[in-house]
């Protein structure tokens, strides 16, 4: 006759055998989240909060060269003369328009997923337009290549926000305006 413990502690009054209150244990919801924070090493619980921080990341570069555009408009036209913009004064103010009101917009979480797209139309659009390092050569090349892989990452960012939406904190989630 062999002694099994797991049956023994079975028959004590209220209690479970190991086998039976592991099965419970991982019934239980609170050890599907568990699980779920270990899948995700934590970033379930903190999901909100690195998105209103990627919002605010991705779009610095954009706020800050924005205003530098906004302020200094003339040797802005002249920057995208001298580059090779076709329309340098239109394509000025729709630098200025996207990059400092659009990458508000995005700051607040208003109207993010259509304006994410935007952007990142907008940041690749502008690395073919300015970032050509196909036609260069010499310094010129190394530094507008690095420039123009800096946009297709940045698009990356924007793709990646708008297949996630705003988040909790937005003006997009206090109007309903964020699909859950």
């Amino acid at each position: 006759m062999s002694f099994d413990y797991f049956s023994f502690l079975s028959l004590l009054p209220g209690r479970y055998s190991p086998r039976q209150y592991i099965n419970n244990r991982l019934a239980q919801p609170a050890a599907q989240s568990r699980r779920s924070s270990m899948a995700t090493f934590g970033a379930d619980r903190i999901k909100n909060e690195t998105i209103l921080a990627a919002r605010l990341l991705l779009v610095t570069l954009f706020l800050v060269f924005g205003w530098s555009k906004l302020t200094n408009y003339g040797g802005t036209v002249a920057y995208m003369a001298q580059t090779g913009v076709p329309l340098p004064s239109l394509a000025a103010l729709v630098a200025i328009a996207v990059e400092c009101f659009v990458s508000s917009a995005i700051v607040i979480g208003l109207f993010t997923r259509p304006l994410a797209l935007l952007m990142g139309v907008y940041t690749l659009a502008t690395g073919f337009l300015a970032h050509h390092y196909w036609t260069m050569t010499g310094a010129a090349h190394f530094e507008n290549e690095i420039n123009f892989y800096k946009n297709v990452s940045i698009l990356g960012g924007f793709l990646l926000l708008y297949i996630v939406g705003a988040g909790r904190y937005s003006l997009d989630a206090k109007f309903g305006l964020e699909v859950k």
